[in-house]
């Protein structure tokens, strides 16, 4: 059976090493879109760690005592669950920072490892237990705290050297015990880092088909325009609540290419495709970037909304459109094909607060607008705006 999703955009691709997306906006998207779960489960895991960490402050009484080392333990214990829960906090306090999270996640790792090693140099006869413990806290760091990867692989790798390091110097363990404990603990850090990089890349692969369908959704396979169902859900709607907000102005900008019927009676649908297409790009090459959005709002016509644009800086952009169109002419099988456009635009200025003004009344006074420019030769552009308080209405 064939793939019915087309090829990802580079921008998804990931980094081998990393696993992120190389491109970092993609990646921070990525972040923002997990960060309620991530924060779910950070909260879990450091609520459940520290939990059995100060528990274990019994084990430490039962060892040692009731000596100044079990106190000392002790407190280095409680200083793990006040690291963790102070991140708990600031996490919570800046609910959209990922950069806040993640530092929550490597603070609590580097303190619990940091107090291990003590709690292992103050109880030198326990180190297989030690060992087995501090598998258990790789797994964790790895699998269980949301963090960056290349950060929970670096604290990781650099705890258990550390951990060898420890345990040598106390001269505890036979030469052979030593190489078995060492090679146990970097086959866990293996197991860990595979498991690792498996979640995090099933995570990346689940998000990056998610946005390519929501993408095909939102879009116009043809042309990638933004469709007339996504203007009328999310764009449109959107732009008019915050022009009404802020009293903005914005400007609509409806395009129809001329006499596209007969384009597709003469010259096939082959070249009727190509003609979308090259209006298409003439639009997305002359508007502003992130800013404005292009619509396909039917056969051959596009809408486009330019937020923040007056009648004047509208009417201008038409004129570079219009004259962009008429002098690119399409190439379809060896014949040149020109084409025009009549654009309607429309200013609405909503700078007084008036919030009486819809999407209806806006659609319809452009469309009347282009139906003006059809019914008066084609090929130009008729303009006028939608006055906010004044009751003004193109006619």
């Amino acid at each position: 059976m064939k793939n019915i999703i087309a090829p990802l955009p580079a921008e998804f691709d990931i980094h081998p090493l990393r696993v992120e997306f190389r491109n970092k906006d993609v990646e921070r998207n990525f972040q923002a879109h997990h960060l309620p779960r991530n924060q779910a489960t950070l909260r879990t895991t450091l609520v459940f760690c520290s939990f059995f960490y100060l528990a274990f402050a019994l084990t430490d009484a039962s060892v040692l005592g009731y000596t100044s080392e079990t106190l000392l333990l002790f407190f280095a214990r409680m200083f793990v669950a006040v690291t963790a829960m102070t991140g708990l906090y600031l996490a919570r306090t800046r609910p959209a920072s990922s950069a806040v999270l993640q530092l929550a996640a490597t603070a609590a790792e580097i303190v619990g490892m940091g107090t291990f090693m003590l709690i292992v140099q103050h109880r030198p006869g326990e180190i297989p237990w030690h060992a087995m413990s501090f598998s258990i806290m790789l797994i964790v760091v790895y699998v269980f705290i949301p963090n960056r990867l290349i950060v929970s692989q670096t604290i990781a790798f650099s705890a258990t050297a550390l951990f060898i390091i420890v345990v040598s110097s106390m001269l505890t363990l036979r030469f052979s015990d030593m190489l078995t404990m060492s090679m146990l603990l970097l086959l866990t850090n293996s197991f860990g880092l595979v498991a690792a990089r498996r979640y995090h890349r099933l995570w990346r692969d689940e998000y990056r088909v998610r946005a390519l369908l929501t993408d095909q959704a939102m879009k116009d396979h043809l042309t990638g325009c933004y469709n007339r169902r996504h203007l009328h859900d999310v764009l449109l709607p959107t732009e008019l609540k915050r022009a009404q907000r802020h009293r903005l102005s914005f400007a609509v900008i409806l395009c129809d290419i001329d006499h596209f019927k007969s384009i597709n009676d003469t010259f096939g649908h082959l070249c009727g495709d190509a003609v979308l297409q090259n209006c298409s790009a003439v639009l997305h090459n002359c508007v502003r970037r992130q800013v404005d959005c292009v619509v396909r709002y039917g056969g051959e016509e596009f809408l486009l909304l330019l937020p923040e644009m007056d009648k004047t800086d509208a009417v201008r952009l038409a004129e570079r459109l219009r004259l962009s169109c008429a002098q690119t002419p399409i190439e379809v099988g060896g014949q040149s094909v020109a084409v025009t456009a009549s654009f309607g635009v429309l200013a609405v200025d909503l700078t007084s607060g008036d919030a009486d003004v819809t999407e209806e009344a806006i659609i319809a006074a452009a469309d009347k607008l282009l139906y003006r420019a059809k019914t008066e030769g084609r090929n130009n552009i008729q303009a006028d705006s939608l006055l906010d308080g004044m009751g003004r209405r193109p006619v």
